[in-house]
């Protein structure tokens, strides 16, 4: 059984019909004092899987915790997490005494819910693999960069593909080689949150079509730096794509004013852009996972 909430029913129900799962919605109250009170079916199967996107996360956290716990009380034994967004992943070092280093204390968390994760793009800079992260979980990490990049040459003819960074670089390789595409990225030196200095790289982008790619936009700002830059070099069109649709209230409306046409995304996140559905990836992820667990050694 598939269990969701209803802010993100319609990514969770996609991956039920995938996957070949029932698919049940638990249900939440919330009191007047904000905490919440919530209610999942009265009996579940062994094998469960929890869908819960993990943007916006610090109340989304708490929602988990209470679930993955209930579920082991009503017959869930074996407990898969589908985080199609993982947060807290950035901060995997302390840059000034005293601070928390976000990663280390939710993969542990994550570890002590639940016995699988699945996720797409996991942010991680110093730490080479999301089960150093998640100590003691079965871990399965996919890419919307092949499938953004499927979307991209369907709507574009012979794009350049650009990462607005240097961590970008990963993602941009993987998209650029599905179809053989041009491909480079920007250097970046950030100030601030929204303080973002970009470079472009050496690659001929006059009159051609231009795609900035990366796994996540939240403020905008640094896809937006680029666009300007693309729009001055001559580019005949600057669109973005984006696995991770973090995007600010006024992000969008900033990208759109320094040059970018059409912004374009999976529904990981769940946003008006979401083109792009993970819901097969998804589901043979899950089948996998299946496989491994039915199989002895």
């Amino acid at each position: 059984m598939l269990l969701y909430f209803d802010d993100q029913e319609a990514a969770a129900t996609r991956l039920a019909h995938a996957a070949g799962l029932p698919a049940s919605r638990i249900e939440r109250h919330r009191f007047p004092d904000g905490e919440l009170k919530l209610r999942l079916p009265a009996a579940l199967p062994p094998h469960t899987v929890l869908y819960r996107s993990l943007d916006q996360p610090n109340e989304k956290l708490v929602e988990l915790l209470l679930a993955a716990r209930t579920a082991r009380t009503l017959g869930a034994t074996h407990l898969t997490l589908v985080a199609p967004y993982l947060p807290y992943m950035r901060q995997d070092i302390a840059f000034s005494p005293g601070e928390a280093v976000s990663q280390r204390i939710v993969g542990p968390f994550l570890a002590s819910l639940v016995d699988a994760v699945i996720t797409v793009d996991p942010h991680l800079h110093r730490v080479a693999t999301l089960e150093e992260v998640i100590p003691g979980a079965d871990t399965v990490v996919l890419t919307g960069a092949e499938v953004l990049s499927d979307l991209i040459v369907q709507r574009r003819a012979k794009p350049v593909l650009i990462g607005p960074d240097a961590e970008s670089a990963q993602w941009i390789a993987r998209a650029a080689a599905r179809h053989g595409l041009d491909h480079a990225v920007c250097t970046k030196v950030r100030s601030g949150d929204r303080d973002v200095a970009v470079a472009l790289p050496e690659v001929a982008v006059a009159g051609r079509a231009v795609v900035i790619l990366d796994d996540m936009a939240s403020t905008g700002h640094t896809v937006a730096a680029a666009a300007r830059l693309l729009r001055e070099a001559g580019a005949a069109s600057i669109d973005a794509a984006v696995t991770h649709a973090l995007f600010t209230p006024q992000a969008v409306e900033l990208m759109h004013g320094s040059g970018i046409g059409d912004i374009w995304s999976t529904d990981c996140v769940t946003h008006d852009s979401n083109v792009v559905p993970m819901a097969g990836l998804l589901a043979d992820a899950l089948r996998r996972l299946q496989q491994a667990h039915a199989t002895p050694g």
